[in-house]
């Protein structure tokens, strides 16, 4: 059995590495955005982030003064269940605030009171699954800060909305949300499920690489679609206009009642953070 211990130390590293080093494919995509950009302060903003993100991952510090409410995506394989998990996720997210450190972000939504640790109800947001015939734990981190989790939106289409109608909430969504979210972007889209599952399947469409598209095909087109649509808001980086507003769109999917079309947008900032780690009885991998 993996000891709490092992677990422990790898996720306050997964944190520290989510918060500091962006992954791989959002500086590619941010590269790429630079050479792409016209506009003269939209340029200046891109090579000021991809300074910044050097400069984070130089020094090992978090790459946004936003650290994020944190969330936890957890594979249990079915050889190594632990039925504490949760609370070792907690005890890991307390222990990073104070050592990485994390700015605490999370408050009680009514009186304000910061608990100080970054942990409280329902804090860290954490979605366990069982993956079958596995000898490890999988568990990825995404920090979220608030500049874009308050601009997601969600909305019950009708049915009869359809394909356009979908198109017209994500670009409307992304339209009113301007410069606040901190672009050039990603885009979590969810459509279908219930109102609750929609919203977690936008969310987890970030956790997915820029460029990975879909495996339906359908929907990968749909995703190009609109990330070329929304390229086309003119919004730019960090609102400042210009060609570059959405690095990428990701969309994820769920059967859903005959009478609802639900859709989310989830939007995720320039520093759109994530990080993988697999635990195994022998030894600690991160991906």
């Amino acid at each position: 059995m993996i000891s709490e211990k092992t677990i422990t130390e790898a996720i306050v590293e997964l944190l520290r590495r989510a918060e500091t080093d962006l992954p791989r494919d959002v500086e590619v995509a941010l590269k790429r955005a630079y050479t792409k950009e016209k506009s003269e302060p939209g340029k200046i903003q891109l090579r000021e982030i991809l300074k910044n993100i050097k400069l984070a991952r130089k020094k090992s510090v978090p790459i946004c003064q936003d650290t994020g409410i944190i969330n936890f995506y957890v594979g249990l394989g079915t050889g190594v269940i632990n039925d504490n998990i949760e609370d070792i996720l907690v005890n890991a997210t307390k222990l990073a605030t104070e050592k990485i450190p994390l700015r605490p972000n999370a408050v009680d939504p009514l009186t304000r009171k910061n608990s100080n640790d970054n942990t409280g109800i329902g804090i860290p947001n954490i979605e366990l699954k069982i993956l079958r015939d596995r000898d490890y734990i999988e568990i990825t981190a995404l920090p979220k800060g608030a500049g874009s989790e308050n601009m997601c939106k969600l909305k019950m289409l009708k049915p009869s909305d359809g394909m356009e109608g979908i198109k017209k909430f994500v670009l409307e969504s992304v339209a009113e949300a301007k410069g606040n979210p901190c672009p050039p972007v990603i885009i979590g889209i969810g459509i279908g499920g219930s109102s609750d599952l929609a919203t977690r399947l936008a969310k987890r469409a970030l956790l997915r690489k820029i460029g990975e598209g879909n495996e339906d095909k359908e929907i990968a087109e749909l995703e190009r679609e609109l990330e070329r649509d929304i390229n086309r808001l003119g919004i730019g980086p960090m609102g400042l206009g210009g060609v570059v507003t959405c690095l990428g769109v990701n969309i994820e999917t769920s059967y859903c009642h005959t009478g609802s079309l639900p859709v989310a947008v989830n939007i995720g900032c320039w520093a759109t953070r994530r990080a993988t780690v697999r635990i195994y009885d022998d030894g600690v991998k991160f991906l």
